[in-house]
């Protein structure tokens, strides 16, 4: 398949799409963040890039293998970002651990974040896809009120290896907050009134 080269004229960041003009033919390549280098920078405009042609779903012509011809390094940018999302899991896990053996908290919040965090995995894989193919796509207030009770974990790792809402500013800095709040609220648990809160609760449970 030859290599061809063209000049990035158009990137939408929230979408993960754009398209290349190429410098050998008129029109222009729609290429996805899937089918670009994950060894360098995220795309900007103007970036010279090589590609090879191919066709979609539905039988389009549009630019693969899309990499940079010069520079645009990620210096291990991602690669680092997915190491921390999973030491912010782990440490996160051995603090719930923790609070779990000193009885702080009941299994029963303990066994909702692996749920959570799964789901929200599930749900920016679908709305990255969604994204992908045209489809419906899944609202931000879903995807934060879902980190708020206890998915924020998965959110994160799918972020960082999905590469999917990783780049918004105000989508992350929302993100954060609803991290906050659910720390916030996993404290309170563990202060007296919030461990009598939840011991009521069992019981009304229980007696249900």
């Amino acid at each position: 398949m030859k290599q061809e080269i063209g000049i990035i004229s158009n990137w939408n960041e929230e979408k993960g799409f754009g398209f290349i003009k190429p410098s050998n033919r008129e029109g222009k390549l729609f290429f996805h963040i899937n089918d670009y280098s994950n060894k360098h920078k995220r795309p900007i405009l103007d970036l010279r890039v090589s590609y090879h042609l191919s066709t979609d779903q539905k039988g389009r012509t549009c630019a693969v293998d899309v990499t940079p011809v010069k520079g645009h390094k990620n210096n291990g940018k991602g690669i680092g970002q997915r190491l921390l999302s999973l030491v912010l899991v782990v440490f996160w896990g051995g603090v719930l651990f923790i609070f779990h053996h000193e009885r702080l908290v009941p299994t029963a919040i303990l066994c909702i974040y692996p749920l959570m965090s799964f789901i929200a995995f599930l749900a920016y894989a679908k709305d990255k896809h969604a994204a992908q193919v045209g489809k419906w796509r899944t609202s931000e207030n879903t995807l934060h009120i879902l980190s708020v009770f206890g998915g924020w974990p998965g959110a994160k790792i799918a972020q960082s290896f999905l590469r999917h809402k990783s780049q918004k500013i105000s989508f992350r800095v929302t993100y954060w907050i609803t991290v906050c709040i659910n720390c916030a609220a996993l404290y309170w648990l563990t202060t007296p009134e919030g461990i009598a809160w939840i011991k009521k609760v069992m019981k009304n449970v229980n007696m249900g």
